[in-house]
């Protein structure tokens, strides 16, 4: 029975993995506004309450392959060194990500993630929903600085405040440091090419960001 359950849990995985993919190369082929939901039933051959059943929303079809990104920082700051400062770490993972040419540091120049940006960018309610995952992000964020100061939320005014507030003055650093990067990317820059000063900006906005933390 377990084997059993397990394997209908990964075919359903791979069943909405595929639903996905298949949205997210119809929207950028034909454009988010022009695609429906009935077509990417029909091209990933299932039914339109199937896509339904996986994805409420249109717009959950394109943010699926995000999903693991809304919880990062906060699990950047969780698995951090011993006695490495929050703020340390975050830094150590974008710098590592700039390097690796990681799409969510906004440094990556192939064509597919460009495209994507473009769609995003152009979307109205995908934009909505982008800023969504930053708030998603943010929570998450503050919660884990909380622990890692050793101030649960529910406990004083500050135990709650500080770390809401040094968390979105850490994704704040990261939104601006990632958009800086997209607008080279989208503007036809390499990011071979912009790795060096986009590594230099960061260490500077980091290095401002680490004098506001305790």
């Amino acid at each position: 029975m377990a084997d059993e359950l397990g394997l209908r849990e990964r075919k359903k995985l791979r069943t909405g993995e595929r639903i996905s993919e298949t949205a997210v190369a119809l929207f950028l082929r034909d454009g988010f506004d022009r695609v429906s939901v009935a077509d990417v039933a029909a091209a990933a051959e299932v039914s339109k309450k199937t896509v339904f059943n996986y994805f409420p929303t249109k717009e959950d079809l394109v943010f699926h392959p995000l999903r693991d990104h809304v919880d990062e920082p906060a699990r950047v700051v969780r698995s951090r060194r011993p006695g490495e400062p929050p703020v340390a770490a975050l830094r150590r993972h974008f710098l590592a990500g700039l390097a690796a040419s990681d799409p969510n540091t906004g440094l990556a120049d192939y064509p597919q993630f460009l495209g994507f940006q473009r769609m995003v960018t152009e979307a109205p309610s995908l934009k909505l929903r982008l800023m969504e995952q930053w708030i998603r992000s943010e929570d998450s964020l503050a919660q884990a600085l909380a622990e890692a100061l050793g101030a649960a939320e529910g406990d004083d005014p500050s135990g709650e405040v500080v770390p809401r507030v040094l968390a979105g003055q850490a994704l704040a650093v990261q939104r601006a440091l990632t958009v800086r990067n997209l607008e080279r990317m989208l503007a036809g820059e390499r990011a071979a090419d912009a790795l060096a000063q986009a590594t230099a900006e960061a260490e500077l906005a980091y290095g401002l960001l680490a004098k506001s933390f305790p």
